[in-house]
């Protein structure tokens, strides 16, 4: 269900928009339909709604306005009228991290209980990356995941999914989108959530974020990842022509059924066949298998050859992914030679298989890491905890 404001029934030509109860209508995370459908509320012509429209999208997605009076191209009257009904406010930011790796994590609240964290990633496909979330929570348990032991509090809004990159943005300084050299240029859902279990919100979230007269940012520069909701990806894909990524970390199901509960309802011949089928699937779109290295676990060579012979006929490339530690899990990273020789078997097999490098380990905010702080320790406690501990006799 979508979050939506009370409609301002206020015409044009009365002297001030009143706000309705509870405030200006929030307008930042909005696609263009309902922005639209918010203005024919407050009174704007019906043949003017659409030019208004267009006008107010572009300035708060291509140029990140957070002004009213920065919208020049609008009536200095209208803008007044417009400031007292609408509000271009952001979500407050409770914590905001640096790594020493100039990963940045984002603690965001959305709304009363609800905070989520996305991290934005600098020198991923050469520029960088913003890892966004879909849910608050999950309910998918995976035994190697942080976010995993959050129980699911709700779907993201399509605004909310929007307003991360929003915020991302704000960060960096990166408008108006169109600049050079900007820094994040992509978007992967692989935050807090499963993005199949939101699927109609997330779709609306990449129409406003890939809108060239907004955020701009390209269909094949966004990654949707999933755990394997089988049914969902086909349409996923129809609906979003996003690049998929799958959840892999086992290619037996009697293993992924033990580190992946979710493999129980859709057991790998499902999952495979649902990868053949997506739509678009070929040399120059393949789908990435993300692999988490688990010490004794998944990492031995019999492990790779059961991969290798998983993704035979399916345009592929994997993600080793070393395990990133958290507060109480029961599992280890795989040594790094072990993760390289299993490298060297899949890469042997035609497959790239990149080791993902690590990042942003010290603020918990490497993949799966990811958890509200309503539900965890802060990272500079754990930290803390850690230093007292090897400084101790």
């Amino acid at each position: 269900m979508r979050a939506m404001s009370t409609p301002l029934i206020t015409p044009d030509n009365r002297p001030a928009a009143k706000a309705a109860v509870g405030g200006p209508v929030r307008l930042v995370g909005l696609g263009r339909k309902e922005i639209a459908e918010h203005l024919e509320n407050f009174g704007i012509e019906p043949k003017k709604v659409r030019m208004r429209t267009k006008q107010i999208f572009h300035w708060i997605y291509n140029y990140g306005v957070t002004d009213w009076d920065q919208m020049t191209n609008i009536g200095k009257d209208l803008r007044a009228k417009l400031s007292k009904a609408f509000s271009l406010e952001r979500p407050e930011i409770i914590e905001r991290q640096i790594s020493v790796d100039g990963t940045r994590k984002y603690l965001i609240r959305m709304a009363p209980g609800i905070e989520v964290e996305s991290v934005f990633i600098p020198d991923v496909s050469k520029t960088g990356a913003l890892c966004v979330s879909s849910q608050v929570g999950c309910t998918l348990t995976c035994k190697f995941c942080h976010t995993g032991t959050q129980r699911l509090v709700r779907n993201l809004t399509a605004r909310e999914i929007v307003l991360q990159v929003i915020i991302a943005r704000d960060d960096l300084g990166e408008w108006p989108t169109t600049q050079d050299n900007r820094k994040l240029t992509n978007i992967v859902f692989m935050g807090m959530g499963e993005p199949l279990y939101n699927t109609e919100n997330v779709g609306d979230a990449l129409d406003t974020i890939c809108d060239p007269e907004g955020l701009g940012i390209g269909r094949r520069r966004i990654t949707v990842s999933t755990s394997g909701v089988v049914p969902e990806i086909g349409p996923m894909g129809e609906r979003t022509s996003a690049m998929l990524a799958i959840s892999l970390h086992a290619a037996n199901d009697s293993l992924r059924e033990q580190i992946m509960p979710i493999n129980r309802k859709y057991p790998l011949k499902d999952l495979m066949q649902a990868c053949r089928d997506y739509p678009g699937l070929s040399n120059s779109r393949r789908i990435t298998f993300e692999y988490v290295m688990l010490k004794g676990v998944n990492d031995s060579p019999k492990h790779a050859k059961e991969l290798i012979q998983l993704l035979r006929g399916i345009p592929a490339k994997v993600n080793l992914i070393p395990f990133n530690p958290w507060p109480g899990s029961a599992y280890e990273c795989s040594d790094w030679e072990t993760i390289e020789s299993f490298a060297d078997i899949v890469n042997r097999a035609g497959y790239a298989s990149p080791i993902r490098t690590p990042r942003g380990r010290d603020i918990l905010a490497a993949c799966g890491q990811l958890k509200s702080e309503s539900e965890k320790q802060r990272a500079s406690d754990i930290r803390r905890q850690t230093r007292l501990k090897a400084e101790s006799p």
